[in-house]
């Protein structure tokens, strides 16, 4: 396919531009340098995807905003799927909303993660791919990350230099993998979700069965997969979790609590804070009082008296 031979050659072009930056660092063929330039991909990756989070954030507002009338049209047609379904549509039709807006990110990446996938794999089977040249190629199969290739996967252990470091360090990524996709997908349910969503019961399924599908076909992924997935992962908890901090929303704990942050800091520009955390007001200290003494006569006029 055009498509998936075109995303081979800039994912490839990606990780040779960050190589040959950090070559001269690390050394051509060390796991250092393969790998970092694994996180570069997805720092590239990332910031092209900022535009595409913005529409997510967007549809997903738009769609807490649209609950109280979504929640409705599942009372008015509690039985008749079809009729419910049809309101649903017509109700983002009328509201300019796209449920799948919310999906964008993670559905841009997966072609990306499938390209990354089959350079990695020409990796192993010794077979450049994308702008790769045999010479890289090479290189990246001399690269050895806490003893493990980074074409190494856990089934294929027996065909890398050191087995039992790749099925140890593969596993331990595989483990990661899966425990930052829960996390981040947790965050997101406890935090930035209402209680009265209806999409809740399906967020909370998704919550439990992204992390066992990684899990299973994690072991399928080569070194750099994991490598690139895990660094993903921690990206999105950093940017989800900002974004929830300061822009939370509304009817959710999280817009609660940015509420609290907000009133406390106001309370503390009017105020002081006590040692116990209660506000209390400025204390501002009163005027001296004066007494009103006779002024000192001068020396001529006492003379005079």
């Amino acid at each position: 396919m055009f498509i998936l031979e075109w995303l081979e050659t800039a994912v490839s072009w990606i990780l040779v531009t960050f190589h040959a930056l950090l070559s001269p660092i690390f050394g051509a063929a060390s796991g250092a340098a393969w790998g970092l330039s694994i996180v570069g991909l997805v720092i590239v990756i990332r910031v092209l995807l900022i535009p595409l989070f913005v529409k997510q954030i967007k549809a997903q507002r738009n769609l807490q905003i649209l609950q109280p009338q979504m929640k409705e049209i599942q009372q008015k047609y509690a039985g008749d799927k079809q009729r419910q379904s049809e309101e649903m549509m017509k109700l983002y039709r009328e509201t300019g909303t796209n449920p799948l807006s919310s999906c964008l990110p993670i559905l841009v990446q997966a072609p990306i993660f499938f390209a990354l996938f089959r350079v990695l794999q020409g990796m192993a089977q010794d077979k450049a791919v994308g702008v790769l040249t045999p010479e890289l190629v090479d290189q990246g199969r001399e690269a050895l990350i806490f003893g493990v290739p980074i074409y190494g996967t856990f089934l294929n252990a027996a065909e890398t230099p050191n087995p039992t470091a790749t099925h140890v360090v593969t596993l331990v990524m595989i483990i990661l993998m899966s425990l930052t996709t829960f996390i981040t997908q947790r965050q997101l349910i406890v935090k930035n979700t209402a209680a009265d969503n209806p999409m809740v019961r399906q967020q909370k399924l998704l919550l439990y069965i992204f992390p066992v599908m990684f899990a299973i076909g994690g072991i399928n992924f080569p070194l750099g997969v994991l490598i690139y997935w895990l660094t993903t992962n921690l990206w999105s908890m950093g940017q989800q979790f900002w974004v929830i901090r300061n822009n939370p929303q509304p009817g959710t704990p999280a817009f609660d609590a940015k509420a609290k942050r907000d009133a406390a800091k106001a309370a503390k520009k009017s105020g002081a804070v006590s040692s116990t955390g209660a506000i209390v007001p400025d204390v501002v200290e009163p005027p001296k009082p004066t007494r009103n003494q006779p002024k000192r006569q001068t020396r001529k006029k006492r003379k005079g008296a």
